[in-house]
Parts: C-alpha cells; sequence; structure tokens
C-alpha cells in the first residue's frame, strides 16, 4: 500500500511521522551514517519531542535550527513540530551577528546547532546577548562546555510520559504554524514567511504526485533544509512517500557523482546550479549515474540545453522543471513528468488543483495568454503573512488574496507558464526592454559556454548595457571577443552584451542561485 491509496487525511506533520510508519513499517527511512525505518523515524521523532517539553517548550515557541543537512537535523524538527513549536531554519552561511538578528526579530528561544563544521565551533559564534534569549543551546555531535549534546538532551525528557506527549500532540492543529522561513533577504530586511502544518503537507502531496516520487526512491537532498527546497521537496517528500532520505552536507560535483556511482542515487531535487556543477566536472565519465531516474530543478530560469545535458550526459530518465517562490512554501506551477520534453525545457508547468496563476499588467489587470506581465498566485498555497510584518504583507497579498510574485512572465498556447524574469533584474536599452534570463538561455546554447549570469551596468549613452559573467565549459576555449560576435550573430543588437567576463566561477547562494547582487556590488578584496 501506497500512501496515496491509504484513507489519508493531510492534518499535521507529527500525524503524518506516525501515518508513515504504520504504513512503510521496517522500510528504510533515512541514510546518513547510520540507517533509520520508518518506525524507528517516528520514535526518535516521539523521544525528540518529549526532550523539548521537558525543556519547557510551549505551543508557539519559535526554535532555530542552525546546522547543515544530517538526520538529525530532521529528527529535530520534527520533534519541535510536534509539540506545536515553530521551526525557525537559519542558514550555516550566517554569522554569528545574523543570526543575533534573526534570533531577536523572530523571538527564538532555544537553538539546536552543530558543532564543529567548516572550520569552526558554530556556538562560539553567538554572543552573550544572543545566548541571553536561548534557554539552551543543544548541539547535534561534538558540544563544549556550556553547550548541551545530542545524547544528554533527549535522555532528559525520557521521564515524560506517552499519555504526556499525546496530548501535546493533540493540542497542534492543522492550521498552527509548523515553520517560518525566513526570506533571502538581498535587498533590505529578511521577512519570516509563516506557514502552516496542512497547508505544508497539502502543496507537498500536490507537488510529490505531479512528479513523481516514488516509494523507495533514493533522494540525495544536496539543497539545505533550511531552504524550502531542502526541506520540502527532500526530507518531507521522502517520508510522506516511502523514499530514503539519503542527507548530503556541502555541494562538491565530485563528491555528489560519487554518490550517485556508490549508493545508487535515483532523485536529485535541486537548482540548476547543481546539475550545471555535475555537467562541468571533468571526470563525469568516470562515473556510473546509471541509476539516476529523476532530475527536479526550478528556483531559476533554466536553459533548455540544461535539460537535455541532464538525459543525455547525467542519464537521467526523467527531468522536470517547476517555479516557486518562499511566499508559497516553495510551490508556484510544476511540469509533469510524462510532459514532453519540449514543454519540461522551455515552461514552469501549470499550477496545482486549488492554486490559481494568472499575469497582471502595471493596472492590476489580468492580461491575454501570449502577454508578459507580473506573475500573481491566489490559493491555499500562499503564506499566512510576514511574521510581526503587516505592512509588508499588504504589500505583498493585495486585498484580494492575489500574491505579487515580483516575476515576468506569460501563459504559452498550452497554459504553461514561463517565466521570463525578476521584475528588479530588468533593464533598458535605449528604450528596449531586456531581460536577462532570456539573454542567459540565448547565450546557453554557445558550445563553450557553461554557466552564464547578465545584468545591466550603466552605460552614458543607452541607459543600461548587458554584462555576461561566464564560466566556460571543460576542455573548451573561447574569448571574450569571440563570444560578442557570437552573441551579435544570433541575437538581436540590443539583446547583446557588450562586455564578457570570463570567470573560473560565479558567486552562489547556499540554494545554488547566482547571486547577481555580489556581481553588481563586488566586495573589495582586502589590503
Amino acid at each position: 500500500m501506497t500512501i496515496e491509496q491509504a484513507d489519508w487525511e493531510f492534518t499535521t506533520i507529527p500525524a503524518l511521522c506516525a501515518r508513515a510508519a504504520e504504513l512503510y513499517g521496517t522500510q528504510t527511512a533515512i541514510e546518513d551514517g547510520i540507517k533509520l525505518n520508518f518506525i524507528e523515524l517516528d520514535a526518535a521523532r516521539r523521544r525528540a519531542a518529549k526532550a523539548l517539553i521537558a525543556a519547557g517548550v510551549q505551543k508557539g515557541d519559535r526554535i532555530m535550527i542552525w546546522a547543515p543537512n544530517s538526520w538529525k537535523w530532521f529528527v529535530a524538527a520534527l520533534g519541535l513540530v510536534s509539540v506545536g513549536a515553530i521551526l525557525i531554519p537559519t542558514s550555516t552561511r550566517f554569522k554569528g551577528t545574523e543570526v543575533a538578528e534573526l534570533a531577536r526579530r523572530s523571538g527564538t528561544s532555544m537553538m539546536f546547532s552543530v558543532g564543529d563544521f567548516l572550520g569552526q565551533y558554530y556556538p562560539d559564534q553567538l554572543a552573550p546577548e544572543t545566548r541571553g534569549l536561548l534557554r539552551q543551546v543543544v548541539v547535534f555531535d561534538g558540544a563544549r562546555e556550556g553547550d548541551v549534546d545530542w545524547d544528554t538532551f533527549l535522555a532528559t525528557g525520557d521521564g515524560i510520559s506517552a499519555s504526556d506527549l499525546e496530548q501535546r500532540v493533540a493540542a497542534v492543529g492543522p492550521d498552527d504554524l509548523c515553520d517560518m522561513l525566513f526570506t533571502s533577504g538581498t535587498t533590505g530586511y529578511p521577512k519570516g514567511v509563516m506557514y502552516g502544518h496542512r497547508q505544508c503537507l497539502r502543496a507537498i502531496d500536490a507537488w510529490a504526485t505531479r512528479v513523481g516520487i516514488r516509494a523507495h526512491d533514493r533522494v540525495l537532498v544536496i539543497a539545505p533544509f533550511f531552504h524550502a527546497f531542502g526541506y520540502r521537496s527532500g526530507a518531507i517528500v521522502s517520508l510522506m512517500r516511502g523514499a530514503v532520505l539519503m542527507p548530503h552536507l556541502t555541494y562538491d560535483a565530485g563528491e555528489i557523482l560519487k554518490r550517485i556511482s556508490d549508493e545508487k542515487i535515483s532523485v536529485i531535487p535541486g537548482p540548476p546550479a547543481i546539475f550545471h556543477g555535475m555537467l562541468q566536472h571533468p571526470e563525469l565519465a568516470k562515473f556510473d549515474t546509471s541509476s539516476l531516474r529523476l532530475g527536479i530543478t526550478g528556483g531559476a530560469v533554466v536553459p533548455s540545453i540544461l535539460i537535455r545535458r541532464m538525459r543525455e550526459e547525467l542519464g537521467f530518465a526523467g527531468v522536470v522543471n517547476g517555479y516557486g517562490l518562499t511566499e508559497c512554501g516553495g510551490y508556484g506551477t510544476m511540469c509533469r513528468a510524462d510532459d514532453p520534453d519540449d514543454v519540461i525545457a522551455n515552461t514552469a508547468g501549470k499550477a496545482s488543483p486549488g492554486v490559481d496563476v494568472r499575469i497582471m499588467g502595471p493596472d492590476g489587470k489580468f492580461l491575454a495568454d501570449g502577454e508578459r506581465g507580473e506573475v500573481v498566485i491566489r490559493g491555499y498555497i500562499v503564506m499566512k503573512g510576514y511574521f510581526e510584518d503587516p505592512e509588508s504583507t499588504a504589500k505583498t497579498i493585495d486585498k484580494d488574496g492575489w500574491l505579487h510574485t515580483g516575476d515576468i512572465g506569460y501563459f504559452d498556447e498550452d497554459a504553461n507558464l514561463r517565466i521570463e524574469d525578476r521584475l528588479k533584474d530588468m533593464y533598458i536599452t535605449g528604450g528596449f526592454n531586456c531581460y536577462p534570463a532570456e539573454i542567459e538561455r540565448l547565450l546557453s546554447t554557445h558550445p563553450a559556454i557553461g554557466t552564464v549570469a547578465v545584468i545591466g551596468v550603466s552605460d552614458e549613452r543607452l541607459g543600461e548595457v548587458g554584462k555576461a559573467f561566464v564560466v566556460l565549459r571543460p576542455g573548451t576555449a573561447a574569448t571574450e571577443k569571440e563570444l560578442l560576435d557570437w552573441s551579435r550573430a544570433h541575437m538581436a543588437n540590443y539583446k547583446c552584451p557588450r562586455s564578457v567576463e570570463i570567470r573560473e566561477s560565479l558567486p552562489t547562494s547556499p540554494q545554488g542561485k547566482v547571486l547577481k547582487n555580489m556581481l553588481r556590488n563586488p566586495v573589495p578584496a582586502a589590503s
């Protein structure tokens, strides 16, 4: 029996955990140095929940997890939402000052953290003022004096009765908040996106059905758990569908390829940069990637050539593409696993049942298919609002319930959504609107270009012109002049970049997105 065939109503995440244990039993749930089956995972979740009760955690408390992907991260998250607390996933790239600001603004009262990671003991970055906000810091591995280690923390809950736990779990309702993911904050302060249990599970279920996640799939989760793609479309979806969750610590293309070969990975969800990196690896041909079944990408404009290369060079039997944003739980639209290749390569697919996606003009009126405008979304996937920020919420969700994404797109003749670019990324050259994503798609067809990012830069005569940052494919060569000449031969003049900079790599976020703000405003080198 699968969870789709079961008599199941999505309510809360702890209810999902208990039901998955019933359905999948002793099938493997997680492989991460240890193996846990679904019964063992649910028992670990319940034990963590008891320890949180013993620590004095109340319903509605905000609890931060500041650590890389691991089975303990997931168990801690499941435990805290089981007692009605709200998960605050936090980027491992954040420094102590950023974590302090996030803890203060979210009202975090407790933290789970990693010990030694990337050459430092993470809790050492916490100032005394930040520690003063927290009842305790629990360290997954290698706790030092003053911090609580994972096993000691779990043992504190062993005196909590099963009935006490069940009473707390029963108090968690489908519309209660399960987490707050803070937006990246590339402009202004990050904002906490409030999301509820039922809407989270319903969105994941619809997504999993459309892309085709199966029981026994071996899902390598490279995208960080502190991001919707990693946590929801990697960890929770594996729990929901009876797949094997395989967390990955840090992105390295060679390590990923080795894991695929050695551990027979079948599914990889992640942004385009993850797959670009694998394709760029100089020893790709040495690895056995025949186990790969499904590549799931999105989160940025995806060139059609990337879809083809994922099939032909990495060996994915299926590739799907979609579009989503944190304010909609990480979701929006998605292709189907059985869509034609040209739909998967060139569109973000269609919205899920119960979700409306439209194109709106600057005057607030809806546009016809084929007309470009702002993508707006309405339905159950839309967030409950920004935490303690009604003004920003009102700016983002209008009086009719439409969430304004800030993305430019249109619907094609088959009603599939095509994303053009971010409104803020568009620039105007001599009166012509230029969409960097469109130009990047065109440039990506050059045989020497592996990765490319285009931004607008000031120009005295034309206002702004394009500048392309390029990473070449291994074993190829091209000069900046050659790429500029090729551009002039393959696209309209106003779209052609006026300059090209060839680099070894491009700056990316933990989610794998190219950080265009760092290309626009590079950090000066230390003297």
